[in-house]
Parts: C-alpha cells; structure tokens; sequence
C-alpha cells in the first residue's frame, strides 16, 4: 500500500520510490496518472493493472492469483494513501484472508496534511469522507455530526463547495476551515464562519476541498451532560437524577432536569 504525492512530486518518498521500482505489478486507480508519476521517477514499461471503484471487484481476485504465484504488487491511488476515500479496499481484505503480507508505506494523506495547517481545535476529529451530494442527505448527515463535540474533516467538490457552506451557515457558529489544491502553486487556506468563508470563495471554486468544521466546547458540555444522564436515569427518577447529575458535573439542577425531560426518561428499573 504505496502513498503517493496530493500534489507536489517532490512528496514522493525514497521508500515509496525503491517499492515501485522493485514490484513487478502497479496496481492503479488511474494508469495514465500513475504513468506521470512514474516517468517522474524514470520508472517506464513496468506493469500496471487498473484497480478502480468500477471494477475492484473483479480485479482483486487476480491480483490476488499473481501474488499466489509470487508477483509483488503496490497499490497506489491517484493521490495520497490508499483506501482514504479511495478503492482498494476489496483487495487489501482478500490478501488478509489468503494470508499475503500487507505492507504500509506511509505517505502524503489530504486529511492529515489539512489537520497539520488547521489552526482551529481540531482534536479529536471525526474523518467522514465525501459528503452527500443531494442537498437533503448531506443537511441530514451535518446535522448528526454537529451533534456531537469532535471537530468535523470531510471532502467537497467545489461545485458544491458554496451549497455546503450556505447550509452550514444556517446550522452552527462553528469556525470553519477550508483547504484547495495543498502541496501545489495555488495552494489556498482560510478560516473563518461560513458566511465569511462564502465572501472568501473565488466564483466558481476550484480543485476538492478539504474541510475541518471546529470541535465544539459547548457541544462536549452537552454531550457529557447527556451522558451523566442517559446513566442516572436508569437507576433514578428525573428529579433525583437532576439533583446528583448537577453536583457530578457542576452545573444547575434545573438545566439538568429540563435535559432529563427531553429525553423521554423511562420509569427506573426497580
């Protein structure tokens, strides 16, 4: 499993660059983009085998033969670590299951590369991928993920980039930070809510974004309360619940009440 530059070829490391060399098969999302890579390293004629979303399936299974009869091969995505948001997955679980050594080579990643510029609190953080691209679904999914206190890393086209943040606007005063085309000439960071994000964007965006929505505080504060209480309500009425929730986490009874309320709390077990 070969990690490959998000941008700059310079971010090739030597190890990734002596493992392509010396494996008989490449297996590729895209062959002519990994072409471009490899004559980069003045590596050509090697075999390469195209390993994609739309036909992982089939062509593990013989991925799989070669490495049977004692083939080496590399995985490699368009860009960055294998299996981050991209195929390989089918075959990585078939090699387990037919006891072929799996080898990680470390490498650029989009999402760990935005977490190390990402001035806002980021720790810990929830990676989700891709969001939803039906306005509905991805409303649905942000509003699950803003329940809870991690700060949020997700991937967006940039044609849907401003849908995004407009919906976004509409649900949280969480900061927000975006970063496009990372390791390369037009490198762009910026921060900020998502309205201000929304005056920052170029018309239309370019390039994937990465983005990293800021844990929340006050999020981790209910979502601790809610915890206390989802306990004590299993053994205590709402009231008593309340009164020792509020001296386990320092805050009014009352608040604590009105959260044991809304959280339809069943009759304790006797």
């Amino acid at each position: 499993m070969v990690a490959t530059p998000i941008g700059h070829l310079g971010d090739l490391s030597q190890r990734s660059i002596t493992t392509l060399k010396q494996v008989q098969i490449i297996a590729a999302e895209d062959t002519r983009r990994t072409g471009v890579l490899l004559a980069h390293i003045g590596h050509e004629g090697c075999e390469l085998a195209s390993l994609h979303d739309h036909n992982e399936d089939s062509a593990s299974p013989r991925l799989i033969s070669r490495l049977q009869a004692g083939d080496s091969v590399a995985l490699v995505s368009d860009a960055g670590t294998p299996l981050i948001n991209d195929p390989g997955y089918r075959l990585l679980q078939l090699a387990w299951q037919s006891s072929i050594k799996v080898v990680p080579i470390p490498g650029p990643s989009a999402v760990i590369t935005a977490l190390s510029v990402c001035p806002l609190p980021s720790q810990p953080f929830r990676y989700v991928g891709f969001l939803a691209a039906k306005a509905v679904a991805r409303r649905q999914q942000l509003q699950t993920w803003l329940q809870h206190p991690e700060a949020v890393v997700f991937f967006e086209s940039p044609h849907r980039i401003r849908h995004t943040l407009e919906q976004l606007a509409e649900m949280t005063s969480r900061r927000i930070f975006l970063a496009r085309e990372m390791t390369k000439q037009y490198e762009t960071l910026m921060q900020g809510s998502a309205a201000e994000l929304l005056a920052q964007l170029a018309t239309p965006p370019k390039g994937e974004f990465v983005g990293i929505i800021e844990s929340g505080e006050e999020m981790t504060q209910q979502f601790q309360h809610q915890q206390v209480m989802q306990i004590l309500l299993q053994e205590l009425s709402p009231a008593k619940a309340a009164r020792l929730g509020a001296q386990i986490c320092g805050v009014n009874k009352k608040e604590l009440y009105e959260l044991a309320m809304s959280m339809n709390p069943q009759p304790p077990k006797k």
